[in-house]
């Protein structure tokens, strides 16, 4: 199992490319066309290059990221579920809808409260020599698994920030095959808001 997390694929830029990132890439973008679709199967894609991913960030000292995949292939469990047999509070079929001003407000108060509990824990406990610049796009990645679970709309938005500012961290990691990955999502992010609002105007067209 270790050498298919060191065995290398290819040297992309100057950084060796493993095969395990080459593989975490390809479930990667199709568990976010999946997801745009408003395809269940894309959350079991999730856990899968979510753990191949757990292995690239560690061996790159990005223990949020890299725990982060381990919640994303846990919590792939619940919204697979959710997607299945969801329901809004008033029992309605779980479907996609946008959230209130309020809800809004409480995504962005919780994301500005694990940043600074994320960062202050990798900066105290871990080697991590980019403690806050990896938290940040942990702690949204974490509202925006909640969100996208329970088809806001508003989880595209949240990704797309996660996806540029990750971008850059990865970048400055090497990982050249994962940034492709995230600027691929970034635009998938745009394109998963703009399918997402269509769909969720359809019916009222109709």
């Amino acid at each position: 199992m270790a050498e298919l997390f060191t065995a290398e694929a290819f040297t992309l830029w100057g950084a060796p490319t493993a095969w395990v990132e080459v593989l975490a890439f390809g479930l990667a973008l199709w568990m976010v066309r999946m997801n745009i679709r408003e395809i269940h199967w894309g959350w079991p894609l999730a856990i899968l290059s979510s753990v191949l991913y757990c292995g690239v960030f560690w061996r790159s000292r990005l223990y949020a990221d890299a725990s982060l995949q381990i919640f994303f292939a846990v919590i792939a469990f619940w919204g697979w579920t959710q997607w299945l047999r969801g329901r809004r509070g008033d029992g309605a079929p779980l479907a996609i809808a946008r959230l209130s001003w309020r809800g809004r407000a409480i995504a962005a108060a919780l994301t500005l409260l694990l940043w600074p509990a994320i960062g202050g824990f990798l900066h105290h406990f871990t080697d991590s020599d980019v403690p806050w610049w990896d938290a940040f796009p942990t702690a949204l990645s974490l509202v925006g698994q909640f969100l996208l679970g329970r088809k806001f709309i508003e989880n595209w938005l949240a990704w797309l920030v996660v996806n540029l500012v990750s971008v850059g961290l990865f970048a400055y990691k090497g990982l050249w095959l994962t940034v492709l990955l995230y600027l691929l999502f970034a635009v998938l992010s745009l394109v998963g808001w703009r399918a997402w609002q269509r769909r969720a105007a359809a019916p009222q067209a109709a």
